[in-house]
């Protein structure tokens, strides 16, 4: 017996195609949103836990600087209290200046040098007086550079001719002068063994001033 099919069996095969790939194409367009939905979570999920980080660093910086801002103000605080202590004990220190100011003149002063007039202001000592000649100013500048711990940096300021009556037929020439030098602090002109020390010395004095 011969068997003929009169269906359309070419445009059902098209059709069961057709199906085919659009089912493959459907389950790709699924599996591929279900991929990028994965991905966006894990995105999601690393910025979120970042955002956390940076949460939290955030709130430790600013704890941090609050704690620089105190320390800040306890060592601003700790430097008053440093100069104030510094100045207390300057204050001590000094208050014998004026006695190892006098004592220095009376050891370095030359024979045929007079103080007339003393005056101190802050650190800084000016002295006028009257010297025989004018080698007898240098000395007494050169006993100031080299031989006294309590005085520094003397300089002479002044040097000028003048004459002293002796008797009335008796007229001496002298130099009167005005020297100019630094005070040193008791707590820098003492040495590590107790000594004084000598301030100044590898410097060097002003020279005589020629006499007017």
């Amino acid at each position: 017996m011969i068997l003929i099919n009169l269906l359309p069996h070419r445009e059902a095969a098209r059709k069961l195609r057709r199906e085919s790939f659009f089912g493959a194409l459907g389950a790709s367009v699924v599996v591929g949103l279900l991929v990028v939905g994965l991905v966006y979570l894990w995105f999601q999920s690393q910025i979120s836990s970042q955002q956390g980080r940076n949460t939290v660093l955030q709130t430790e910086i600013k704890r941090l600087e609050v704690q620089i801002k105190d320390i800040a103000a306890l060592q601003a605080e700790i430097t008053a209290l440093k100069a104030r202590q510094q100045a207390v004990e300057d204050l001590q220190a000094d208050r014998n200046l004026p006695v190892h100011l006098l004592n220095e003149l009376v050891k370095q002063l030359p024979s045929g040098v007079y103080i007339n007039s003393l005056k101190q202001e802050n650190q800084t000592v000016t002295f006028q007086g009257v010297a025989q000649s004018n080698e007898r100013v240098s000395e007494l500048l050169r006993n100031l550079l080299n031989n006294s711990p309590w005085l520094e940096r003397p300089e002479l300021v002044e040097i000028v001719a003048g004459t002293v009556a002796l008797t009335p037929r008796d007229q001496r020439r002298v130099a009167n002068f005005t020297i100019r030098a630094g005070l040193v602090r008791a707590s820098d002109a003492q040495k590590t063994d107790g000594q004084p020390s000598v301030p100044g010395a590898a410097s060097g004095a002003s020279k005589p001033a020629k006499v007017n």
